[in-house]
């Protein structure tokens, strides 16, 4: 791993691992809610006493969720320790413990075995991980035969991004790494899974957008004396800079179901 991609790797789980991330977006930290875990959930097609993976899983809203659905045992994996540590006490919480199980690992090199899962989970992840094809590899090598994905993630038209959402505070939002979604599918392809359903979910993300300005104003507006305003200012202008690429159809959110096939990669 380069030097690089370990900075991009700490500062995305430093991120989401601060309060501050979930006061902005939510316990989820992506666009559609619980609607669209719930979407992603049922695509998948498992059954109780199958396993699924959640693969940089957060504060293990969604992990939560698959195995209270389902009555599947759900594995959350995320890099930070603390978003773990904070999983497994929402986990002792809903009284999961018996059904879940929450591992700091990383999406580049999943911590389990091969064709162990019937299932992966993968919500607006892939899109701030610097290597996708290993990460796509390693979604694919966990899986069964047979066994889907349902991956959630941010798209965009690369060429087609203003600067500002280029940058390291960009990648950090999910927004400069983002691939155009025939690149994402592709890449899929390239691992050996087959997408089943394709579909655009931009909508989601305006609205996330909208909540994440909406709670960067109200900041703003409280005067506080330990706020960073100038953090606040480079905050607005990002949004503002992604939302109006939203409107441009430059970036979007997008599901992908994708079954593994039988014989692994192409």
């Amino acid at each position: 791993m380069t030097a690089a991609a370990a900075e991009i790797k700490a500062c995305c789980a430093a991120a989401y691992a601060s309060p501050v991330a979930a006061w902005l977006l939510g316990p989820r930290f992506h666009p559609g809610g619980r609607a669209l875990t719930n979407r992603l959930i049922r695509a998948l097609g498992v059954r109780p006493g199958d396993v699924v993976a959640d693969v940089a899983c957060g504060l293990g809203e969604s992990t939560l969720q698959a195995a209270g659905d389902t009555g599947a045992r759900a594995i959350g994996i995320d890099l930070s320790s603390d978003s773990i540590a904070r999983a497994r006490r929402a986990a002792q919480d809903a009284g999961l413990l018996g059904s879940v199980e929450f591992l700091v690992g990383d999406a580049e090199a999943l911590p389990l075995k091969d064709g162990s899962v019937g299932g992966v989970l993968c919500e607006c992840s892939l899109c701030i991980l610097p290597d996708k094809e290993r990460a796509a590899a390693e979604l694919a090598r966990v899986l069964t035969p047979r066994g889907r994905l349902a991956l959630s993630d941010l798209v965009a038209e690369q060429e087609r991004l203003p600067v500002s959402l280029r940058t390291l505070d960009a990648w950090v939002a999910c927004l400069a790494g983002a691939l155009p979604l025939r690149r994402l599918v592709g890449l899929l392809r390239a691992a050996g899974l087959v997408a089943e359903v394709v579909e655009r979910h931009d909508d989601a993300l305006a609205r996330l957008l909208d909540r994440v300005d909406a709670r960067l104003r109200l900041a703003g507006a409280a005067l506080a004396p330990e706020i960073d305003f100038e953090l606040i200012e480079r905050g607005l202008a990002l949004v503002a800079a992604a939302r109006e690429s939203v409107d441009l159809g430059v970036l979007g959110y997008a599901v992908v179901v994708a079954r593994r096939g039988v014989e692994g990669p192409a």
